[in-house]
């Protein structure tokens, strides 16, 4: 057999063994074993190649990024058993109760929120979809607008800081954590003030579609402030404070996930909703949760070490040349692939087998790496409320009431995907609003060489000739 075909065919089989439903973590490290054998067998393939990847697992091991992962996992499910946004729901409804559209104000903003804290679609999704949906169909809303905008808000856990899957991105895409922060905070506001703006249109044209809450225009205007400030900020402020200690300097992600989780057992404690065995739940689900991932890595990690072996990384970049030169073609073909894999894989697979393909070439080409990750991530939130393969859509389905139709879900996630693609749109046109460049003064070469040369000295003043110079 041809060297040549080794790569591609192991490419296949994993796509082949994937579609079949057999277990991602598992599929990677079976087919990099066997096709790692076959090419010992054919002598095209040197097995010292593998020594490598002892120092592939400590590297994981060792990762500062992934050292995060549980922390953040463990601070979001200790505060969604504690029923924190059930309580910033109930309030900030009240609170915006007043005017049309109210409810899916709390909703967008709770979303935020509650992604920030959990970093997962689906558990964003699901809890939403329990809690904020059964409201405002009671309180007459429209159920496209509704669904769409729970769809829309869950999905920010794509991207909105400190998520689990800018982590993920950025220990791939090999770039400081700190600087992807950094670059999603201001696309993930941006997004969040378009849906807010695009709920104020709808509902100041159409204000039959979200009606105001009787309960909420009965209430007393301080008793609703307060209501909100003590449900919204304090989570709010937990949020912040790991964001402030990570931009800042003040602690390393690791660090800030360790503020994240204790702060959440504070909440918890405060609330006086550690019992019932909310505690030892959320405990659980973060050791099940972070073992698949760190399985997944290993397979992930043999896998690529096997197909770099047969000169994988040469057949992608073989493939990319028929592209037409410059990193438009690239991006555009990567972005366009990543969102249709949306569709069929799960996040942790596009980022453990797809993402690692790209990295070389990406280099090569000169794309800036962090702005390249708020992209990556960007596109899979897109692709993942994208009528009729988005998870996110699948997810809502699961836990919304039999009255909402399939359909109505599929036209109320369309404008909010369309505001998606122009997020897309804008970080394509301004890549500056996912870049780390800070507005810095700085000298140019010539000023620097100029400071640093000494001043010449002053010429003396030529004094008169002596009297008998003269003569």
């Amino acid at each position: 057999m041809s060297p040549d075909l080794l790569a591609p065919l192991m490419f296949t089989t994993l796509v082949v063994v994937l579609l079949a439903g057999f277990p991602v973590a598992f599929s990677l490290a079976a087919v990099a074993a066997a096709f790692g054998a076959l090419g010992v067998a054919l002598g095209q393939f040197n097995p010292s190649f593998l020594l490598a990847m002892p120092l592939r697992l400590q590297g994981v091991f060792n990762s500062d990024n992934f050292l995060a992962v549980p922390l953040v996992v463990l601070m979001g499910l200790i505060l969604e058993r504690t029923g924190v946004a059930e309580d910033i729901l109930v309030a900030l409804g009240r609170l915006f109760g007043r005017a049309p559209g109210g409810l899916l104000y709390a909703t967008i903003i709770v979303g935020a929120v509650l992604s920030a804290i959990t970093g997962f679609v689906s558990a964003s999704i699901i809890a939403l979809g329990l809690i904020s949906l059964p409201a405002m169909l009671k309180a007459g809303y429209d159920a496209r607008l509704a669904t769409g905008s729970i769809a829309a808000a869950g999905t920010l856990a794509q991207m909105l800081p400190p998520s689990l899957v800018l982590i993920v991105l950025a220990e791939q895409l090999e770039v400081p954590l700190i600087e992807v922060f950094h670059a999603a905070l201001l696309p993930s506001a941006i997004l969040v003030g378009l849906y807010l703006l695009f709920v104020l249109v709808v509902t100041g044209l159409r204000p039959s579609l979200a009606p105001p809450i009787a309960s909420a225009v009965n209430a007393s205007r301080r008793q609703v402030w307060l209501e909100a400030a003590v449900a919204a900020g304090v989570p709010l402020g937990l949020i912040l404070a790991i964001l402030a200690s990570i931009y800042f300097g003040i602690a390393t992600p690791t660090g800030g996930g360790a503020i994240g989780a204790c702060g959440a057992l504070v909440i918890g404690a405060w609330r006086r909703r550690l019992a019932g065995g909310r505690l030892s739940q959320a405990l659980t689900s973060t050791g099940v949760l972070c073992s698949s991932v760190i399985f997944l890595l290993l397979g992930a990690s043999f896998f690529t070490l096997v197909f770099r072996g047969f000169d994988g990384q040469v057949w992608i970049e073989g493939i990319f040349k028929h592209l037409p030169e410059g990193q438009a073609p690239f991006l555009l073909t990567v972005t366009l692939g990543i969102f249709l894999l949306g569709f069929f894989l799960d996040f942790f697979e596009i980022a453990f087998i797809v993402v690692p393909l790209i990295v070389p070439v990406a280099r090569k080409l000169g794309v800036d790496m962090v702005w390249l990750t708020v992209m990556v991530a960007v596109i899979l939130q897109t692709s993942f409320m994208h009528p009729p393969f988005g998870i996110a859509l699948y997810n809502l389905r699961s836990v919304a009431p039999a009255t909402v139709r399939t359909t109505q879900m599929y036209v109320g996630a369309i404008p909010f995907l369309a505001i998606q693609l122009l997020m897309v749109g804008l970080l394509v046109a301004f890549p500056g609003l996912a870049t780390t460049q800070q507005l810095q003064v700085r000298a140019t070469e010539q000023e620097i060489e100029n400071a640093l040369r000494p001043a010449p000295a002053e010429p003396l003043p030529e004094s008169e000739p002596h009297e008998l110079e003269k003569k």
